[in-house]
């Protein structure tokens, strides 16, 4: 006869909820590091009243090392991150930061004035100001009754009250 110690088919489950613990807490962590695996800087964009500022992390990038476009409603950011020349490559024994070239392209939420956007680059952050298009009021575009002929639509303009001409004889 098997004998059944109270508690003993648990002990299973506690050892698996210890694991399971171990492990989330282990992805928990990780999710709090560096950004690895993203390879483009994060930015975030604003609306304001006149225009959108989109404002990118863009630590150890040079202007000249900058391509901002627009096409379509589409801006597109390219750059291009050296390696440190400092340290020679073997002696490295953790690299997180990102080096190369890159490129990320985002959908505008609404049209703006491509010929007045203003990018600046200040202390490892680039500041694009992008001009909203101004909201034109509706126009009211009035309509005029045609009347078809054999050849084509003739507008029929309202009259003011004209006498009748008459025909040069007398009745």
């Amino acid at each position: 006869m098997a004998v059944f110690r109270w508690g003993s088919a648990l002990e299973a489950f506690r050892d698996l909820e210890r694991e399971m613990d171990r492990w989330l807490r282990r992805i928990d962590q990780a999710s709090y590091g560096p950004r690895l695996g993203r390879p483009f800087p994060a930015l975030n964009l604003y609306e304001l009243e006149s225009e959108f500022l989109l404002v990118a992390e863009l630590p150890g990038v040079q202007a000249e090392d900058l391509d901002v476009s627009i096409a379509g409603g589409s801006l597109t950011i390219r750059a291009k991150r050296q390696a440190s020349s400092e340290v020679a490559e073997d002696k490295f024994r953790r690299s997180e930061r990102l080096q190369g070239t890159w490129e990320r392209s985002i959908a505008l939420p609404d049209r703006v004035r491509d010929d007045d956007i203003q990018a600046e680059l200040v202390n490892g952050l680039l500041k694009l100001h992008l001009p909203k298009v101004p909201v034109t009021e509706p126009r009211r575009i009035s309509v005029v009754q045609s009347v078809e002929t054999g050849e084509r639509n003739t507008a029929v303009q309202p009259q003011a009250n004209v006498p009748p001409q008459s025909n040069g004889g007398g009745a």
